[in-house]
């Protein structure tokens, strides 16, 4: 709790995935992924509580094992491959309104094992001192996108460097900064709103550092992810 608030965490695990089948629950350092950000969330200064919703018994038994509540089974209308990351925590929200009423939530993707508890409390300090509607992190990118286009059928090159880059070294270029998907912080209220997440002027970002930002969407990600897991005892990144 921080500042007399009520505060649930929110990780969204569903059973599926094309990509890499059976991710949530894939041994990271022999730990299920979930479980990364179950420990995240159990950990923070200010959580209350950690509620997973998923449509799996598996995930939502393991889940359990690593300290979470899961106090349903998400139905099926919004289990599939097109459900919406909204309508999954509104859908929760409601559900867990029948037992308490969270000032705000946090939403904890389990395809972020790197984020910290204390990227968690960074996160919602920031949310309740400046008395912001949300709080989402971001990283700096890796690649700036200023030497982005998309490319005609072709493959032609001769509009893909805007003139206001050409002749640009790198560090000319102003930072860029992406979502990194591993801290959404929202009051209820505006979630309830907004139906779900809502960039809006009282929104502000906080950042992580990119070597922390990894997001889970195929084996590559999880051998970087194990990579950088081994490697942080030697380097400060945690």
């Amino acid at each position: 709790m921080i500042d007399g608030k009520t505060i649930v965490a929110i990780i969204p695990a569903r059973g599926g995935s094309k990509r890499l089948p059976h991710k949530n629950i894939l041994p990271l350092q022999n730990k299920p992924l979930i479980a990364w950000s179950i420990d995240a969330g159990l950990q923070s200064q200010f959580v209350d509580r950690v509620i997973v919703s998923t449509d799996c018994i598996s995930i939502a038994d393991i889940a359990t094992k690593y300290g979470a509540e899961v106090p349903f089974i998400r139905p099926d209308n919004i289990a599939g491959d097109f459900a919406s990351t909204d309508s999954v925590i509104l859908h929760c929200l409601e559900k867990i309104s029948e037992q308490f009423k969270a000032d705000i939530v946090v939403i904890l993707q389990p395809t972020s094992p790197l984020r910290t508890s204390s990227d968690i409390d960074m996160a919602l300090r920031k949310l309740v001192d400046n008395k912001a509607n949300g709080v989402v992190s971001v990283c700096e990118c890796e690649h700036s996108p200023f030497w982005s286009n998309t490319l005609p059928d072709d493959g032609n090159m001769s509009a893909f460097i805007k003139n206001e880059v050409k002749g640009k070294r790198s560090q000319d270029l102003p930072n860029c900064y992406r979502l990194n998907g591993a801290i959404y912080a929202f009051t209820t209220d505006s979630i309830i709103k907004n139906k779900g997440i809502s960039y809006e002027d009282n929104v502000f970002s906080v950042e992580m550092p990119t070597i922390r930002s990894v997001d889970i969407d195929h084996a590559l990600d999880f051998k970087l992810a194990e990579v950088i897991l081994s490697e942080s005892f030697d380097n400060d990144i945690f």
